[in-house]
């Protein structure tokens, strides 16, 4: 595949994606990474490009990484403040990207707390639209990183045992982490209290356990997720402490899974609920390489999206 064979204009979601088409986005990463390590990280691959920023949510490494990675490869890049633009007067997501449309962007990258805006975005430009972050729904590219950064470690992910252990219910990235590991064959653990654990989630091939000591046991990889509390409405669990005391990553429990494991996580991480800083900070830990990563990542897809189509 080549990245005008790349036949989306878009990137929506993990679930759109066929296995070849992640292969191609993990293997034009590998190039990136290189360009990255180079010293120089400047190249005309997107020159005369203009790529806009377009975040209804807050974000640190999403937006600064896709902000890096459009400037390295010699595109435009600017950021749109929602709180200073005319979002704050009332207008609507569809004449915000009407409006960029017609100011001749090439990729906008959109970040909203409604699932399913991303595609309402898509539908209404000729932009390339990319999903950084969709609400409950999916964050593809966050997905990508972190397959990205398990074939590093891993290489042949296939019959591969990962854990994803926390708040699933309102996790977008516990969603496209899913359906990518699934493409590439891994054998699926989750776990977490009951009530942040969606109905049926097992239907989609998955193994949902009770406990954080069922779902670790020989695990390769374990994926913690961040406890999202700004979704969290109701009350889903007693405490902080509480959650920690029955899904918190230890070194004791870390004992259950296989001794070259390694620990991920999409930050920002909340030391002593989610993890422990002693292993936030071990040589088990990746989660500042998947930082790395993702700005690899989101290279490759600004390169095989602006090159779609394209002889």
């Amino acid at each position: 595949m080549s990245a005008m064979e790349f036949k989306s204009k878009d990137l929506l979601g993990i679930k759109y994606l066929l296995p070849e088409q992640l292969t191609y986005i993990l293997d034009t990463a590998d190039t990136m990474n290189m360009i990255l390590e180079s010293g120089t990280k400047r190249t005309p691959h997107l020159q005369g490009k203009s790529i806009i920023t377009l975040f209804y949510e807050n974000s640190t490494r999403t937006r600064m990484s896709f902000e890096l990675a459009a400037k390295y490869l010699g595109a435009t890049c600017s950021n749109i403040s929602v709180s200073t633009s005319s979002v704050s007067k009332g207008e609507t997501l569809i004449d915000t990207v009407k409006t960029l449309d017609m100011m001749g962007t090439d990729v906008m990258i959109i970040r909203h707390s409604m699932s399913g805006a991303t595609h309402l975005a898509a539908k209404n430009c000729d932009s390339v639209v990319i999903n950084a972050g969709d609400g409950m729904n999916e964050h593809p590219t966050q997905a990508l990183l972190d397959i990205y950064t398990l074939r590093k470690h891993l290489g042949d992910i296939k019959g591969k045992k990962i854990a994803i252990i926390g708040d699933i219910l309102h996790s977008r990235v516990a969603r496209s982490d899913i359906y990518a590991l699934k493409l590439q064959g891994a054998d699926i653990s989750i776990a977490g209290p009951s009530t942040l654990v969606p109905k049926d989630i097992e239907k989609l091939g998955i193994n949902v356990f009770n406990t954080i000591q069922e779902a670790i046991i020989d695990s390769e990889a374990i994926i913690c997720l961040r406890i999202q509390k700004e979704r969290q409405n109701n009350a889903y669990f007693p405490s902080v402490k509480e959650y920690f005391r029955f899904f918190g990553l230890d070194e004791n429990r870390l004992k259950l899974a296989s001794k070259d494991v390694f620990i991920m996580h999409p930050g920002p991480v909340n030391r002593g609920i989610e993890l422990t800083s002693d292993i936030i900070d071990s040589d088990r830990s990746v989660i500042n390489e998947q930082v790395k990563n993702g700005v690899a990542i989101r290279m490759a897809l600004l390169y095989i999206l602006t090159r779609r189509g394209q002889k």
